[in-house]
């Protein structure tokens, strides 16, 4: 595989109240990352939950990670906005993939080249950082 860039080295949480260091925190040998810029954005993240858990059945290695990441102006009540996702949520692996990221939302999008907010994008990332594959949008079967 071509790598297309590198993962920038940033911090998110996940719903449990657990910072992550990434890419560092990306576990998987590969790992599929959906980053969702708006809340309606849930239904395209999980329009790849099927494909995911049927191919990770098969591939030990295969992790997949929702990153919604959210403007500065939200850093403020991060706490209660996250602990409303995880309430909705409970389930632990769920909780434990699902990093958030407030801030500058162009720590992530620029060094990504991601253009378009208006959709998720999805990345392959290797265990070194670096990313394999980019696509956007939700799930379509072939």
């Amino acid at each position: 595989m071509v790598s297309t860039g590198v993962f920038p080295q940033i911090r998110a949480r996940n719903l449990e109240g657990v910072d992550v260091d990434l890419p560092d925190g990306f576990v998987g040998d590969r790992n599929v990352v959906a980053i969702a810029f708006q809340r309606q954005h849930q239904s395209l993240v999980d329009s790849w939950v099927p494909w995911f858990e049927e191919h990770a059945a098969a591939d030990p290695g295969l992790r997949f990670y929702e990153l919604p990441t959210i403007g500065r102006i939200w850093a403020p009540v991060r706490n209660f906005i996250d602990g409303g996702m995880a309430a909705a949520i409970r389930e632990p692996v769920i909780l434990q993939r699902t990093l958030t990221i407030y801030g500058d939302v162009n720590r992530v999008t620029r060094p990504l080249g991601i253009d378009d907010r208006s959709t998720i994008a999805l990345l392959l990332v290797d265990g070194s950082g670096h990313v394999r594959w980019r696509g956007a949008g939700g799930f379509t079967p072939l």
